[in-house]
């Protein structure tokens, strides 16, 4: 599939070309003969014989960037002065910052904010530890974790090149829920070494998000912290894709017509998003399950799960799924499902397969950047088809889903995080596309819909609630910080 001119690739050059002649028309021709798009051509400074033009240009990526700027200087009295990449701008420096919520203007700020004032209210907490959630920034923050072992589409890169997309992560939940997260890249990967350390960081914090830590290690690392600590922890790449996944599935089948508890779902990847999306869209009311992972079809009698400790997330998975017992490849377990759902790699399906697929078929091809099926070719006999990608409809995104959650937990001082809030947020993202709203194309809202967070926010802020003050204390105001 060929790779669209992307914002994510997107440069700007600075040029001096000749005042008079035909050099200025000729750099929009350079930049789309390359396939390159042109975003923005600014004249800024002028003179008798030589324009300055910035030439703002997306390309598909840092090779094809480098090849349009090459065409650039091949045109006759151009010269080229500066190449400057608009992403790395963006993040000079970090995307993110601490600000105080009070001016310090005086000695009386200086003696209430720190020293000594802030004695009594250290006191206070040290009486009442309650207090901390009051008193102090615990009641609105949130750790987001990683030790950079499992960065979508980039692997284990290690904790500091892991940094921007913790940055990134902190900077969408300020924007989409108020909510005032730090990046924490930790220098290990070591599974006890990481549930120690965070367990000495919870005092400071309200929640724990867990992001980009490799399976099967991330099940046992959030399993022992929501184990030992009293406040929710999530690992985003987990709950947060299952949670959107199924929001979208619930409204795929409202298109088609077709009931969860009846539809043949089957699925491609078994790490930790497969696992998580699995578990969820069982608890939802999935009778017909199907897994396949790079070895095929998961069932109990596949030669190495036969002995596979019960413990083992693929051994649960084989032990839960598949009921008539379906063996062989991918691409026979698909024949006459009526929903495909993949978290795995790309081109594992071809149009063949997917027409092969029951009518009013459901398509989630969800690896990114390169779906597990070309998503035109699928939408030529599929129903509804879904990406990771934002070029094509029907984007599954997280953040959709994180921001909302997260507030709803802090909301409702939340001690941990469970599957009934996770189903309430999966409705509540589902209902905020409309009855009038609904197509085949539009199945789940946009991310910048300042309806997302909120609706879900306050499911997941009743839902806990709703299962009494052994899983929430008594609610904040809704949004208050």
């Amino acid at each position: 599939m060929a790779t669209a001119p992307s914002v994510s690739y997107s440069i700007t050059v600075r040029l001096e070309v000749p005042a008079s002649g035909t050099a200025v028309s000729q750099l929009t021709t350079a930049v789309e003969s390359s396939g390159g798009s042109v975003t923005g051509l600014d004249v800024t400074a002028s003179g008798h014989e030589t324009l300055r033009i910035d030439v703002t240009v997306a390309a598909s990526s840092t090779a094809h960037a480098d090849e349009i700027v090459s065409k650039l200087r091949g045109i006759e009295g151009v010269a080229v002065s500066k190449v400057s990449d608009r992403t790395f701008l963006m993040h000079l420096g970090g995307k993110i910052e601490m600000q105080s919520k009070h001016p310090i203007r005086n000695r009386d700020d200086l003696s209430m904010i720190y020293t000594p004032g802030v004695a009594r209210v250290c006191m206070a907490i040290a009486e009442n530890p309650e207090d901390a959630r009051r008193l102090t920034i615990k009641r609105n923050s949130v750790a987001v974790v990683t030790d950079g072992s499992a960065v979508l589409g980039l692997g284990n890169i290690g904790p500091k090149a892991a940094l921007p997309v913790m940055e990134g992560k902190a900077a969408l939940f300020k924007r989409f829920a108020g909510i005032d997260a730090w990046p924490l890249c930790l220098d290990t990967q070591d599974s006890d070494q990481i549930v120690e350390i965070v367990k000495a960081i919870a005092p400071g914090f309200a929640g724990i998000n867990l992001e980009d830590i490799s399976a099967p290690r991330c099940f046992e690392i959030e399993a022992r912290l929501r184990e030992a600590l009293d406040i929710p922890v999530f690992h985003d790449d987990q709950h947060g894709t299952a949670i959107v996944v199924l929001a979208a599935l619930t409204n795929a089948l409202r298109v088609v017509g077709k009931q969860i508890g009846d539809v043949r779902v089957v699925m491609s990847g078994a790490g930790a998003a497969g696992t998580a999306i699995l578990k969820l869209l069982l608890a939802a009311g999935v009778k017909h399950a199907v897994v396949a992972d790079i070895h095929g079809v998961v069932h109990c009698d596949r030669d190495d799960l036969v002995h596979a400790s019960p413990e083992s997330a693929l051994r649960w998975i084989a032990d839960n799924t598949n009921p008539e017992g379906v063996s062989g490849t991918l691409k026979e377990a698909v024949t006459g499902a009526d929903v495909f759902i993949g978290v795995s790699a790309p081109n594992v399906l071809d149009g063949t397969d997917v027409a092969r697929m029951a009518e009013g078929a459901i398509v989630f091809a969800l690896a990114n950047p390169d779906p597990e099926v070309d998503p035109g070719v699928a939408r030529e006999t599929a129903a509804v088809v879904a990406t990771g990608r934002s070029d094509f409809p029907n984007q599954i995104n997280n953040v959709l889903v994180f921001p909302g959650v997260f507030r709803g937990l802090l909301d409702a001082q939340s001690r941990t995080v469970n599957t009934e809030m996770m189903l309430a947020a999966a409705r509540a993202l589902a209902g905020v596309v409309g009855d009038g709203e609904l197509n085949a194309n539009y199945i789940i809202p946009s991310v910048f819909n300042d309806k997302v967070a909120g609706a879900v926010a306050d499911a997941v802020r009743e839902a806990a609630k709703a299962q009494g003050p052994a899983v929430a204390a008594a609610a904040a105001t809704p949004g208050t910080v």
